[in-house]
């Protein structure tokens, strides 16, 4: 049990603050487009990776630094159109009240863009393949327990992210916290961006 806890505070703790995937998640969530699909798939990718490194490729990783290479720079591109897109978004739609009004993505370019959040993001597998892989070797012969409670975290924080951004809504009926919202993403996208590109 206190592998299982530990792994859940370390996994929630590591995923806690707002970044790039955060961002794309919460706004499914403020419109109810795939919320569940959104979440399911990123959570799903965070149990992949944590189960990666608690088996130990988190030393495959470390061997290959062209995996991190692409990802940084793959990531950094991927974050800077989204950016951008934010960013056009703010200043050119008139951001109904975008739950009832503005036409869905369709699912699969929506899991497209969440993958790409995920596995495009360097830090991910810093995080979870090599931080968290590293970390379970000390609760040996318990490390897949300790594994067990870091997935488990990444559903809880992702679905609570995902639904939970519902109690937002009433904020978010005015098409000007919309487009705060849309420029704050931007931001941040950038930020993240600049930071992969400079190390």
């Amino acid at each position: 049990m206190s592998a299982f806890i530990a792994g859940f505070s370390l996994g929630l703790s590591l995923i806690l603050a707002i970044g790039s995937q955060n961002a794309f998640v919460l706004k499914q969530g403020l419109k109810r487009h795939h919320v569940f699909a959104v979440c399911f798939v990123c959570a799903l990718s965070d149990a992949l990776l944590i189960s990666a490194g608690v088996a130990g490729f988190g030393t495959i990783v470390q061997q290959f630094p062209t995996i991190e290479t692409f990802a940084r720079y793959g990531g950094a591109l991927f974050l800077t159109v989204y950016a951008l897109l934010s960013f056009r978004s703010a200043f050119t739609q008139k951001h109904a009240i975008q739950t009832k009004d503005q036409p869905t993505t369709s699912l699969v370019r929506t899991i497209s863009i969440a993958l790409a959040f995920t596995w495009l993001n360097p830090h991910v597998y810093l995080d979870t393949v090599v931080l968290l892989g590293s970390i379970s070797t000390q609760y040996q012969p318990h490390h897949f327990v300790f594994g067990a409670g870091a997935v488990c975290a990444s559903f809880f924080f992702f679905l609570s992210l995902g639904y939970g951004a519902r109690l937002l809504a009433p904020v978010f009926e005015k098409p000007r916290s919309w487009q705060i919202l849309e420029a704050l993403i931007g931001v941040i996208m950038l930020a993240i961006a600049y930071s992969l590109v400079t190390g």
